[in-house]
């Protein structure tokens, strides 16, 4: 069994090593465990590997990186009904899911439907069940007003699946990129939303002119840094910051936003606090998930995969600043296994 795992935070190149490993974990009671065959490399598992400026270091011991991925059940502890063995499943949350085998609880691996791949099956769960976080929070912010909304990094994966809401909901967007080949394929998929490269040095007058007199509505945000204090001036009175990702690099301190002068809030949000929806919302949630993955695997972009142990190789692709689609991190099957992946 291999497995990737670091000891002390630090850039993830340096401080990732494979560790091979004889013993494969057991399923307890109410408990699966999943031989895993895919899993995405998101900014937030580089995040944990690497920490963030002004976070405490992470506690010592052996670390894995991963809380998402695709593979087969292989075994079931006491009172699991299902899944059963043998049955494709995606998991999360499930902390650690760069090794071969995983132990999750039964109802957090989640049946992949037919047809779906097992790569669009690896990205079912974060980024769909992340855009459900978000509109839910728009909706929250816009109280029933008009937008437009205007969100960072919309090339990224997340963002992508953000201006697919959009534009099936009616909502006013602006879409901001890194630069103007970025912006170019972004407009090409969705000519209707405006779409500004932030090397223009006029972004920010651009963002005003389509905003318009209302301004804009709610930001949202998964860059952050210095960026932050661009993006609350672009806020109208009264406006809201989504923050949900730090991909940029700075910092802005809150007293460095003027949120009781022109009455601006600042909401976080983090896909990690998932669990903390109610099993109803989270049902839906998941079903959304299953529902997109059958509809629109277009929207669960892969941008190339490597096995396991190229991680490496795995992570620097992930940080090309024109990457197009997630880096996924496989497992070949294993011989003979006898089970298909609904390709």
């Amino acid at each position: 069994m291999r497995t990737v795992e670091y000891i002390r935070q630090g850039e993830a190149t340096q401080v990732l090593t494979l560790r091979e490993e004889t013993r494969r974990p057991a399923p307890g009671r109410g408990e699966v465990l999943v031989r895993m065959l895919v899993r995405p490399v998101h900014p937030g598992d580089l995040i944990d590997v690497e920490g963030m400026p002004g976070q405490p270091e992470q506690q010592s011991g052996a670390r894995t990186p991963g809380v998402e991925g695709m593979g087969v059940v292989e075994s079931v502890g006491a009172n699991v009904r299902a899944p059963r063995p043998g049955q494709r499943v995606a998991v999360f949350p499930a902390p650690g899911t760069w090794r071969d085998f995983v132990v999750v609880p039964a109802d957090l691996a989640v049946p992949v439907p037919g047809g779906v791949s097992d790569e669009a099956a690896a990205l079912m769960l974060v980024n769909p069940l992340t855009l459900r976080m978000l509109y839910g929070a728009v909706e929250k912010a816009l109280r029933g007003r008009a937008g437009p909304v205007l969100q960072t990094a919309a090339g990224s994966s997340v963002g992508r699946l953000v201006s697919a809401a959009a534009a099936r909901h009616d909502l006013e967007l602006i879409n901001l990129v890194r630069s103007t080949s970025g912006a170019e394929k972004v407009r090409e998929v969705y000519p209707s939303q405006p779409v500004i490269a932030t090397c223009d040095d006029d972004w920010r007058e651009q963002v005003r002119l389509h905003a318009g007199e209302r301004g804009v509505q709610v930001v949202l945000d998964c860059v952050g840094g210095a960026m932050t204090q661009d993006l609350a001036e672009l806020l109208a009175d009264g406006g809201t910051l989504i923050s949900y990702g730090q991909l940029g690099s700075g910092t802005t301190s809150l007293t460095a936003l003027p949120l009781m002068t022109r009455a601006l809030t600042v909401r976080g949000m983090s896909i990690l606090h998932w669990m903390r929806r109610t099993p109803e919302e989270r049902t839906q949630d998941v079903a959304f998930a299953q529902e997109l993955a059958q509809s629109r695997p277009d929207l669960l972009e892969v941008a190339a995969g490597y096995d396991l142990a190229d991680f490496k190789a795995a992570v620097e692709h992930a940080r090309r600043p024109a990457k197009s689609g997630t880096v996924l991190l496989t497992t070949p099957r294993a011989a003979g296994s006898g089970h298909g992946a609904g390709r």
